[in-house]
């Protein structure tokens, strides 16, 4: 049975109350009650058994002070003791105001220490026990040193706590000290955050570590912990820093404003982390030493001021599924003899190249994104890195390295936009380049310098702006099934001395075919130049839209009802080229499901397997401008590289183009717009339209039940795509029974963020060898984020619509410079925007 003890000054409290708190400890049995009257009570403690201690009146109403020396306020030397309510003082703030013997057991309650530490000591060895620490509701302010210590075979549980102003470390852990912290808040210290140290462990949950002097969480040792859904703001040295073998996982943490890097991980130390954010760090992102090993999975990082992931030494970094955007320096930089792997990363917006492996390090990147960068993908090292399936667009300088004796193997890669070359294989460097496309690079294609001998094959390479294929004097190498179109120089050049080997190459409207310098050695096997057998030393056939020498003219557009069939494409290359559409991550995700079912069914077809039951028709759901027509475009093209359309073109009607004007008029115009659509798509843009909400004698439901019959008369030799509005497309599958059985598929496109909309201004900025300022970047984001979103609201449409403005208007301002420069008349500045008003 519990006895309550009272504690009240003399004349208070009643008969039988106790006139200091030590008093009633030491009548009280363990489990006894003591409760303490207002007051500032000056006093030694020592709970040495299992008593509670509570304020009579609240949280704030009793502090104990205790008198001048070196002693705690409050010693607990025995288990199971309680404070609650209790403001503690410390004598000195480099001393413990509170402090938890061996083997002891303490449960602070909406409590405050100030002016001192918590202080709990437990054995080193599992035989002399463990003692235990709960904080909950407490507030630990004005220690130095350390706010909470935690030494030893202590196991605690800090819950809705904060610690902060501590000159020194908030939070520290050596031994074997275990720590469960829950929603902790700590701030404003001179020191690190939280430190561990020997084999300490610590568990952080949905906690903030804000404006630490030091690191926000430093590990060393053999220490270990686990970090969920918690923030580390504003360190002054790293966000989280591992040392000697040291074991960290983090998820779904966020790190900002590192002054130095946000994670460093060094020595023998590992990292895991998913879901995590670093940004604005001082240094790097990432930086792994040493032998270290980070782990990263769907995580971002943003805005470094080095490059945003680094590894030097024999470290190893494996990102799966992570982001980098904007940075000083590279994306991803590997020295020393590291190694990197990159999957399905993105790297956009850094000052230097995307991803750089020098010295003797390996990189590895599969299905990984480069855009906008300085470079895109730079080997210096020779031990052999390898990128496949990946993309590297919008670069200002070269699309991909291979540097002066480096080995590297390119495989499905897709080069689009850079500012200078292509694809480079430096001097004595060793690359093999399977598969892949060069597209609009502003220099050559492909560039093989002086004693490079690449193994290059089945790549496609399309208007580069000077040569398709550039052989410096003394290169060699073998180039297989090599397609170059709409070059505005000679497609191969080959330099004297240069003895390149070409086999089953095809050249296609381009200035010249072959270009060579004396004393050149090409060889040329089964080659073509615009269908024609092209060999060394007889003339070069002519170009399709010009004489030989000169840049030809645009490419004619072919109809789709010309009767050609289209050009053969790589079902990756259509893939890539989705992914690279900005945003509508919802729709690639959908369509990428779809085209891996439509290969089940062709495997199966083609192993005499009956196909199960699939409809290709679709209905696009979406606002205008939110890419509806590009996507269903790729869609049709997509089908045709898997073999289950003949010709893959597009075909875009609207109500006009299906329904007539008088009675019997519609059947056929509607059967005449399907039949240039067989063999590919047909696009029912606004199809809700044919089926309005008051249809009464509305020709649209003729219109509607000629699809029908003609979509079954035709399943497999067309794909009809229904598009409009969300809301109205409900309506338009329910206006006749045979249009749910045959659209059995939605996919949502969702209106684009201000952010995606700036984007697709960068991009056509881009194709039209424009670039925007930064301050024109940041009043561009304002803009989209002040634009009305309603019915007028176009999306990708008033992207395209604002840049063409902001040409106008910089066509307007250079006009009034004297001589302006290079730099000028390609920069969009801000005072280019149009002004809100006028939109």
């Amino acid at each position: 049975m519990t006895t309550r003890h009272t504690v009240a000054p003399k004349g208070q409290g009643g008969r039988g109350a106790y006139r200091t708190i030590g008093e009633a400890i030491r009548a009280a049995s363990p489990g006894d009650l003591v409760v303490i009257a207002p007051g500032t009570w000056t006093e030694h403690l020592v709970l040495d058994r299992a008593v509670v201690l509570t304020a009579e009146h609240g949280r704030g109403s009793v502090v104990i002070a205790p008198p001048p020396g070196d002693a705690p306020a409050v010693t607990v030397d025995g288990p199971d003791c309680a404070l609650h309510n209790i403001t503690v003082w410390g004598s000195d703030a480099g001393l413990p105001a509170v402090s938890v013997s061996s083997g002891a057991g303490l449960v602070l309650e909406e409590c405050s220490v100030e002016g001192g530490r918590v202080q709990a000591k437990g054995p080193e060895d599992e035989e002399g026990g463990t003692t235990a620490l709960v904080l909950r509701r407490c507030r630990l302010e004005g220690a130095r040193l350390a706010g909470l210590h935690l030494a030893g075979g202590v196991r605690a549980r800090v819950e809705d706590t904060a610690v902060t102003g501590v000159d020194g470390t908030g939070v520290v852990l050596s031994g074997t000290a275990s720590l469960d912290a829950v929603r902790l808040r700590l701030e404003r210290t001179t020191g690190s955050g939280v430190r561990l140290r020997g084999r300490s462990r610590l568990r952080l949950t949905d906690s903030v570590l804000a404006g630490s002097g030091r690191a926000g969480l430093l590990l060393e040792d053999a220490t270990e912990a686990t970090a969920g859904e918690s923030r580390i703001e504003t360190p002054g040295a790293a966000g989280v820093h591992l040392t000697g073998s040291a074991r960290a996982e983090l998820t779904d943490c966020r790190i900002r404003g590192a002054a130095a890097s946000g994670l460093v991980v060094q020595e023998t130390a590992r990292l895991s982390a998913s879901g995590c954010s670093v940004a604005d760090a001082g240094a790097n992102g990432l930086l792994v030493t040493g032998a270290g090993e980070a782990d990263l999975a769907d995580c971002r990082i943003d805005r470094s001021a080095f490059s945003a992931v680094h590894l030097a030494g024999t470290a190893v970094g494996r990102l799966a599924d992570c982001r980098v955007r904007g940075g000083s320096e590279h994306g991803v930089h590997a020295t020393g003899e590291a190694r990197i792997e990159l999957t399905d990363c993105g790297i956009a917006d850094v000052a230097m190249t995307g991803v750089s492996v020098l010295e003797r390090a390996v990189a590895t990147l599969t299905g990984c994104r480069v855009a906008g960068s300085g470079a895109g993908i730079g080997i210096g090292s020779p031990t052999g890195s390898t990128v496949a399936d990946s993309t590297v667009t919008g670069t200002k300088e070269i699309g991909v390295q291979v540097a002066k004796g480096a080995t590297a193997s390119l495989a499905g890669i897709r080069i689009s936009g850079a500012g200078a070359a292509g694809l480079v294989v430096d001097e004595g460097a060793e690359a093999t380049v399977n598969g892949g496309w060069v597209e609009n690079c502003a220099g050559s294609g492909a560039v093989v310098w002086t004693g490079a001998r690449p193994e290059m094959s089945g790549l496609r390479i399309d208007r580069p702006g000077k040569n398709g294929v550039f052989l410096a004097e003394g290169a060699g190498g073998t180039f297989t099934g090599l397609d170059v179109t709409r070059a505005g120089f000679p497609a191969l050049h080959v330099a004297a001395g240069a003895d390149p080997v070409f086999r089953h190459c095809r050249i296609r409207d381009c200035a010249e075919a072959l270009g060579t310098d004396e004393g050149a050695k090409p060889v040329l096997e089964d080659c073509t130049a615009d269908g024609t057998p092209l060999t060394f030393g007889t003339p070069a056939a002519a170009p399709a839209n010009g004489s030989p020498g000169t840049a030809p003219s645009p490419r004619t557009a072919k109809s789709a009802d010309d009767g050609e069939e289209p050009e053969e494409e790589n079902l990756e290359d259509l893939l890539g080229e989705l992914h690279e559409l900005v945003g509508l991550d919802r729709v690639k995700q959908d369509v990428g499901s779809l085209v891996k079912l439509m290969q089940t069914v062709r495997r199966r077809e083609e192993a005499g397997l009956p196909a199960p039951p699939l409809s290709r028709h679709l209905v696009f759901a979406g606002n205008p401008g939110t890419g509806k027509t590009t996507v269903a475009r790729l869609y049709g093209r997509l089908l045709k590289a898997l073999g289950l359309l003949r010709r893959g073109h597009l075909v875009e009607v609207d109500r006009t183009a299906l329904v007539g004007e008088y009675v019997g008029h519609t059947g056929p115009k509607t059967t005449a717009a399907f039949n240039r659509a067989l063999g590919g798509v047909l696009f029912i843009d606004e199809a809700y339209s044919l089926a309005p909400a008051l249809a009464g004698n509305d020709f649209g439901t003729e219109a509607v039940a000629t699809l029908v019959k003609l979509m079954e008369d035709h399943r497999d030799d067309v794909v009809v795509i229904a598009a409009g509005y969300p809301g109205d497309m409900h309506r338009f599958i329910g206006s006749n029974p045979g249009l749910a059985s045959r659209f059995g598929r939605t996919l949502l496109f969702e209106d684009y963020e201000s952010a995606e909309l700036v984007s697709i201004v960068e991009f056509q900025a881009g194709q039209h060898r424009y670039e925007l300022t930064a301050p024109a970047r940041t009043e561009l984001l304002a803009l989209f984020d002040a634009m009305p979103r309603g019915e007028g609201f176009g999306n990708g449409r008033s992207a395209r619509q604002i840049f063409q403005e902001m040409t106008e208007r910089q066509a307007q301002r250079v006009a009034e410079l004297a001589a302006p420069t290079s730099e000028q008349l390609i920069s969009l500045e801000a005072q280019d925007l149009p002004h809100p008003a006028a939109r």
